[in-house]
């Protein structure tokens, strides 16, 4: 099954929604953006964290957004692979709540035609 260009705009709409999501910590907007059996897992510093998106929600949703308080973020789509009915996507971000910067990648599944989703692993740089 070859990949349209309407699959690669239909992931890259995800992600724009992840990533404003982020910038207005829109909890709601980032648990659109995921399937509800995603999971996530990655190092924060030396610290690996392995289990859902969750955590992540909870702390995006309990700071003041980027956008309000001005920190310099920063996201930029480096790479979407789109096979199918899966996707790979890699973001690089930096000004994450200030200094935060992290290389993050997304897998993705359309499931019943939408786009979502189902695993981001990450690295804080």
């Amino acid at each position: 099954m070859a990949f349209e260009v309407s699959d690669v705009s239909a992931v890259r709409k995800v992600m724009e929604r992840y990533i404003d999501g982020n910038l207005r910590a829109d909890v709601e907007a980032l648990r659109q953006s995921f399937h509800p059996g995603a999971s996530m897992c990655g190092f924060l510093g030396d610290d690996l964290l392995v289990g859902t998106p969750e955590p992540f929600f909870a702390d995006i949703g309990s700071h003041p957004s980027m956008a309000d308080t001005g920190a310099p973020y920063n996201a930029q789509i480096t790479s979407i692979q789109v096979s199918g009915r899966v996707a790979g996507v890699t973001l690089e971000e930096s000004g994450f709540f200030g200094g935060g910067r992290f290389t993050n990648y997304f897998g993705l599944l359309n499931v019943d035609g939408e786009w979502s989703i189902i695993s981001k692993t990450f690295a804080s740089l």
